[in-house]
């Protein structure tokens, strides 16, 4: 069963951070909180305080195994834009469009098969 958590109406473009979420998926629950915790970006703090908010979600959830669970999705989409608009020369006007997005993390645990080790695919 997963355990999913989610930031709604972030105020972040997706697209700043799709690439982190795209770090972190696949990976373990700690182990992906160590590598956000080394990103110089505000979306790593977003996306860090999700997966605390879904490790929190499994421990209440009385799931066995939490040091097991592994970041199996991790999507960023979009959300409603503020459309604001900046006078230009001329009387023109530029449209600016302040872009919000919506966090996703589902945690779960990973069944591994049998015969093979370490993660390495049969060939």
């Amino acid at each position: 069963m997963p355990y999913t958590a989610t930031h709604k109406y972030a105020r972040i473009s997706p697209r700043k951070v799709r690439a982190l979420a795209d770090l972190v998926r696949g990976k373990f629950a700690d182990d992906a909180l160590d590598i956000l915790r080394f990103q110089p970006h505000r979306g790593a703090r977003m996306l860090e305080k999700v997966i605390k908010s879904a490790l929190g979600n499994a421990e209440h959830g009385q799931a066995t195994g939490v040091d097991d669970l592994v970041v199996v999705d991790a999507r960023v989409d979009e959300g409603p834009m503020f459309k604001r608009i900046r006078p230009r020369a001329r009387g023109m006007a530029f449209g600016i469009k302040r872009r919000m997005s919506h966090i996703k993390v589902s945690l779960d645990t990973v069944v591994s098969e049998a015969g093979t080790a370490g993660g390495e695919a049969a060939e």
